[in-house]
């Protein structure tokens, strides 16, 4: 298995077989082997640099009914909010002030926050901090909409395929969602000229190993900029309330073959993943992460943003808690970086 992590490592593609007997191994050897080359990856083209984003959560309404979301349109025990304009400015200048240079924009599709809505907040953000990225992570949008909002100044936009498999999609989303439409609209991002990521839950109901080999080579396909994965954590308000959550193991060996694949992806390491182990953001870190999104919301509405259950917001999951994170890397080895860190590889 080496010799074929080795391949990995300088052909950044495997044939599915291969992944697939990397995702099932047991072996320890194999495994350390695969993290030790995913960790040298990234200190070979980022030094021991993370990349730090402000995560500001703008809203918990969503028109969507996905089975395993706890701000699903169904959920009539969801708590909701939208940040309006005013707010949204005023946590990009906290964030500012605090030394954040790149802003991550993440909601539910809230019919209320249109895309001409959005137009005009990117385009304040834009002329406010010229020097700052924004990224949009909004859901799935017309051609048009993605455009206009490239235009108005955003520079990257996050949007998770969640699945390859279009039978394991019908599983997790309503009726009236297509998965074509996901990959189609990923496909619209690139063409507007998106930095752009994507990504899935690992351990979601119903998933199988095949389904991870498809979004593997999905992905490979696809060469994404930024890379999202994270173990799925139920939510007590939905139909997968009672499903078990998704593996760390896995999550990790995971990122590492994703790293291997990319080697100049940004791939963060997720507050699900903290959410789902004390240590977990430091070992996705050590996996092959290079990107942490401390939390720039409003402390008032952080819990109202409940995708699933005990999520991290505090401590080091917050921009409050910069020190504290600070320390949590240098203790492994980093040190934060306050730049935008730009996508710098090759993706045509």
């Amino acid at each position: 298995m080496q010799t074929w992590i080795d391949r990995l490592i300088s052909e950044h593609s495997l044939p599915p077989e291969i992944y697939r007997m990397l995702l099932n191994t047991s072996d320890a050897d194999t495994l350390t082997y695969l993290h030790r080359m995913a960790h040298f990856t990234t200190l070979s083209n980022f030094g021991n640099r993370i990349f730090i984003r402000g995560l500001i959560e703008v809203s918990s309404y969503c028109r969507n009914n996905c089975l395993y979301c706890g701000i699903r349109s169904g959920n009539n025990r969801a708590e909701r909010y939208r940040l309006d304009k005013d707010t949204i400015q005023q946590c990009c200048h906290t964030g500012y002030e605090l030394g954040f240079r790149t802003f991550v924009m993440q909601g539910g599709e809230d019919p209320q926050q249109t895309p001409v809505w959005w137009k005009e907040v990117v385009s304040e953000i834009r002329r406010t901090y010229p020097d700052c990225a924004i990224t949009l992570s909004l859901g799935e949008m017309n051609r048009e909409d993605y455009q206009m909002l490239y235009q108005a100044g955003a520079n990257r936009y996050l949007l998770r395929h969640e699945t390859y498999n279009s039978e394991h999609y019908r599983m997790l989303h309503p009726e009236k969602m297509s998965q074509a439409h996901r990959l189609q609209c990923l496909d619209w991002l690139k063409e507007a000229g998106f930095q752009t990521g994507t990504g899935f839950m690992v351990g979601s109901p119903g998933q199988t190993s095949d389904n991870l080999v498809e979004d593997l080579l999905y992905i490979e396909r696809f060469k994404p900029e930024m890379i999202g994965i994270g173990p799925f954590l139920p939510h007590r308000d939905t139909p997968f309330a009672n499903r078990q959550p998704g593996n760390e193991d896995l999550t990790l060996r995971l990122i590492s073959i994703l790293r291997l694949m990319h080697p100049h992806a940004l791939i963060p390491s997720t507050t699900a993943l903290a959410s789902l182990s004390p240590d977990g953001r430091l070992k996705g870190i050590q996996a092959g992460a290079n990107v942490v999104m401390p939390n720039l919301s409003p402390v008032t509405q952080r819990s109202k943003y409940s995708l699933y259950n005990n999520k991290a917001a505090l401590g080091a999951e917050a921009a409050e808690g910069l020190a504290l994170l600070e320390k949590q890397l240098e203790s492994i080895g980093y040190t934060l970086s306050y730049e935008r860190g730009d996508f710098q590889g090759e993706t045509k």
